[in-house]
């Protein structure tokens, strides 16, 4: 049996009509394609650039911008507490309050807030202050400050903490505060009435212009505190005043000269120059008229 193929049978390549014909029909009336595979079209669209490329370049220049405005944060706050001026608070106002809000000590003599007085003269204080109270029934205390914000010497301090210490005259009666500002380089001796008779002016200003301030100088703190003690103890036993520290003369050579060594060097100058101008004109002269005389 023959088969007889018509034209519209072929393939669209072979018919080149009828693709054009079909091509020219609206969508709609385009017959579906019975294959499954080509129901939806096929496509390939480039994916557009995403912004997570650009995050790594503009995230450089903002944590470089972060950085720079937290260093210059920190130079900032550096300038200001170094040239600002320092505000005491707290702890800081100075030790001297700390020292009267504490009140008086009550296993010793001693108040070394200024931390210059070693476990010795610690110990050998309450040694002789103890024995002193014990038959004389009087009571020494000594303190030691760096420096004094609130007061302005070692006497108005010492006698704040006389005060402060012992409120009423019956407790502070029989009381001596001896007070040692190291960074001023000066002491105060106070007390109470009985403490002041028993002890005497002569041996109250003896100690507060020889012990305290002489070797308070020369930084021997310990000395000047224990030296003190055997003095104002010895005054309230009647003992010989075993006396202070002896002043050194710390008088240095001048190195300008006296009016009679100016006149002898001004004489002596006086030569010398006379003698340089002599030269520098009668030589020169004397040349000269010895070039003429020969022609």
């Amino acid at each position: 049996m023959e088969t007889i193929l018509s034209s519209h049978s072929l393939h669209p390549i072979l018919n080149p009509k009828a693709s054009i014909s079909k091509n020219l029909l609206l969508p709609s009336q385009q017959p579906r394609p019975a294959s499954l595979f080509l129901s939806k079209p096929i496509t390939c669209t480039p994916k557009k650039p995403t912004s997570q490329s650009v995050k790594p370049s503009l995230a450089e220049p903002r944590n470089w911008f972060v950085h720079a405005q937290q260093g210059l944060a920190a130079l900032a706050i550096s300038l200001a507490l170094n040239f600002s001026p320092v505000l005491y608070t707290g702890n800081a106002i100075g030790s001297e309050f700390d020292v009267i809000n504490e009140g008086p000590p009550k296993e010793s003599y001693v108040v070394d807030d200024a931390n210059v007085l070693s476990r010795v003269t610690k110990s050998d204080l309450k040694r002789l202050l103890s024995d002193l109270e014990s038959r004389k029934n009087f009571h020494i205390n000594f303190v030691t400050v760096r420096k004094l914000t609130s007061k302005a010497d070692a006497f108005e301090y010492a006698d704040q903490v006389l005060e402060r210490w012992y409120p009423t005259l019956e407790e502070g009666s029989n009381k001596g505060i001896v007070v040692l500002v190291t960074s001023q380089k000066e002491g105060a001796v106070t007390g109470g009435p009985a403490f002041v008779q028993a002890v005497g002016e002569n041996i109250l200003d003896a100690t507060v212009t020889e012990n305290l301030p002489v070797l308070a100088t020369e930084e021997k703190y310990n000395e000047a505190v224990y030296s003190s003690a055997k003095r104002l103890v010895a005054a309230i036993d009647g003992l010989p005043d075993p006396g202070g520290p002896q002043v050194k003369d710390n008088k240095r050579e001048s190195n300008f000269k006296s009016r009679e060594e100016t006149e002898e060097k001004r004489g002596q100058f006086s030569l010398v120059v006379g003698g340089l101008l002599v030269i520098a004109f009668v030589v020169p002269m004397a040349q000269y008229y010895a070039y003429v005389s020969k022609k």
